[in-house]
């Protein structure tokens, strides 16, 4: 996967992880003339209305943005995390990233400059890919932690040379790809018991279905930051913002670092996220929509003979294969590809040692109904 160089002594990377589905893709173009992207979970429908006035009005394009965010997104953002999550916390705490993205892969490089004597990255075995290409890019040694059927983390089971090394513990809940919710404040307590940095990836806060939402900083914020983004929240992936927020002096110091580096959102896209973050009527309302597209595609998927579970949190269905159907997510992807028209992640992608598939429902309602409908004539 990767590697360096014995004769150059280079780094190579790995492949990036959605560029392997060219096969998937081809296959669902093979047997159909339109074909549906739902393997990366990329917002489709539209942002909050304020959002494209705010951008050609703030007048903020003209001077350079403050780094760590002005005040008024850090505040709107403090404001979400006490009405949503139940979490105190002064705009001081809380910094500005370019999308969260960024800031997840940039993290070990930061935290190994703040703590030079661990350098080891823990992240759930089934799990986001850029926890460990992070770990990687900063020359950190990743480490995945096995995970119970609920994915609550066995952190209990790390050999002690791993744990004695442990510079930060990722966590994200719900989960991407499982959507499964358990196990926050024992990773919590667990991490805060060994001195680990727990990062909290809260990306899906909004979106957890039976249970309250919940954040890593209830449990406090000593050697904690959770991370948060709008662009499942509000459809803004393609304005790159999101927020850090938790220890004091961790947020300082990561503010400083991207200080220097020139990490900065653009003034006006700030001042639309501050909109964003303080307006709850949209987010409830994309909530329903992506219930819907669950509901219809469960029923579709089962009703091929498939064993679907609705996620906890997330707008992801995560498909075991059949026993002895499929030799690899691959190929449960392309079957589902040559039925349904629809390009699915292979569970590989997430470290899945089973035969799984991920689903997004980022399509429209009437669309993934399309996609139900083509799926009725199949049969695992």
């Amino acid at each position: 996967m990767y590697f360096r160089s014995e004769s150059t002594s280079s780094f190579h990377l790995p492949p990036y992880p959605y560029d392997q589905l060219n096969e998937v893709k081809a296959s669902a173009r093979a047997a159909f003339d339109e074909t549906v992207d739902l393997s990366i979970g990329t917002p489709i429908d539209p942002p909050p209305l304020f959002v494209p006035s705010t951008l050609a009005t703030s007048g903020k394009e003209r001077g350079y943005p403050p780094s760590f965010g002005t005040l008024q997104l850090r505040s709107a953002a403090a404001a979400w995390m006490k009405r949503s999550l139940g979490v105190d916390i002064d705009p001081s705490c809380v910094g500005a990233t370019l999308g969260s993205k960024e800031f997840i892969v940039a993290l070990p490089s930061y935290l190994r400059l703040y703590d030079l004597s661990r350098r080891t990255v823990l992240f759930p075995e089934i799990s986001y890919p850029s926890y460990e290409i992070g770990a990687l890019l900063a020359g950190c040694v990743p480490y995945k932690v096995p995970q119970d059927d609920d994915g609550v983390l066995l952190l209990d089971e790390l050999p002690k040379e791993v744990v004695n090394d442990a510079m930060v513990l990722w966590l994200n809940l719900p989960s991407n790809p499982s959507g499964q919710i358990s196990g926050m404040e024992y990773a919590v307590s667990w991490a805060q018991n060994h001195d680990v940095v727990v990062v909290s990836d809260e990306c899906y806060a909004d979106f957890y279905w039976e249970e309250r939402p919940m954040s890593a900083l209830e449990f406090g914020s000593r050697r904690i930051l959770a991370v948060h983004s709008l662009s499942k929240r509000s459809n803004l992936a393609g304005l790159r913002v999101g927020t850090y927020a938790g220890d004091p002096e961790l947020v300082e110091f990561m503010s400083e670092i991207r200080k220097h580096a020139g990490m900065m959102v653009p003034g006006p896209i700030q001042e639309a996220a501050a909109g964003a973050f303080s307006d709850d009527a949209h987010v409830a309302v994309q909530r329903s929509r992506y219930w819907e597209r669950l509901l219809i595609m469960r029923q579709a998927l089962s009703g091929i003979g498939l064993d679907v579970t609705m996620p906890k949190g997330g707008f992801y269905l995560w498909i075991k294969a059949p026993n002895g159907v499929f030799t690899s997510g691959f190929e449960f992807a392309n079957w589902l590809a040559k039925n349904g028209g629809f390009i699915s992640s292979p569970g590989e992608l997430y470290g899945s040692k089973g035969i799984y598939v991920r689903i997004a429902m980022v399509a429209t309602t009437e669309t993934i109904k399309v996609l139900a409908h083509r799926l009725q004539g199949a049969s695992v």
